[in-house]
């Protein structure tokens, strides 16, 4: 039986943080201000600072003099140049994976993480669903430095799929792409499947950078 990790104080802040950025609780380009934190958490400001230096790291929260820390505010461009470094180390790790991962296993998996996101019940579940989709490739690409690159921007990239289902994603074009995507590693089709990722992915930087177009709708 495994121990129970205990986590630390700075870890439970982190986390809470970045779920509220992820999940838009804290808005865009909003200040984040420690005393308040302080009072909302019920921990001094040590921890939230050291949470928020781990979030500046992931480029969640920004910094900059005599304005203090912020919420990441995006623009297209913005998200443009995260969809276009997420998308070549998706397919990286996808070219990787189908060179020395189990095919057969992997489009279980791929099948089981498109199910999730079909029957999800809220943009939670399908933004999950659709991280843990991708996530197929780095657990069987066997790069460690390839999945270090990806979690670094992945707080982004959730932060972008969650903008993406809050504007009203088309679930069924995004199940035709997971589904040939699944289908690619079946066939070994490495062009098929990064195809796929590719079209989901420029799909998602449309309807985010039109939302970031119309502010009020943030």
């Amino acid at each position: 039986m495994a121990a129970i990790k205990k986590r630390s104080l700075v870890d439970q802040v982190y986390e809470r943080l970045r779920a509220d950025i992820i999940n838009l609780r804290l808005p865009l380009g909003s200040k984040v201000n420690v005393n308040e934190l302080q009072d909302v958490l019920g921990v001094s400001c040590t921890p939230i600072r050291e949470a928020i230096n781990r979030l500046q790291q992931e480029g969640l929260i920004t910094y900059e003099n005599n304005v203090g820390a912020r919420v990441l505010s995006l623009t297209p461009k913005d998200v443009e140049e995260i969809q276009q470094l997420a998308t070549t180390l998706h397919c990286a790790a996808a070219r990787l994976a189908m060179e020395r991962g189990d095919h057969q296993a992997m489009a279980a998996q791929l099948r089981r993480r498109a199910a999730d996101f079909q029957s999800a019940q809220n943009i939670q579940a399908q933004v999950q669903a659709v991280h843990h989709l991708i996530e197929v490739f780095y657990l069987h690409c066997g790069n460690r430095r390839l999945d270090r690159s990806m979690l670094s921007i992945q707080g982004q990239q959730l932060l972008l799929r969650q903008l993406y289902a809050q504007a009203g994603m088309d679930v069924a074009q995004n199940a035709e792409d997971f589904e040939r995507m699944y289908r690619g590693v079946e066939q070994n089709d490495v062009d098929g499947v990064c195809d796929a990722i590719v079209r989901n992915s420029d799909r998602l930087e449309q309807a985010v950078s039109q939302q970031l177009s119309q502010p009020d709708n943030l």
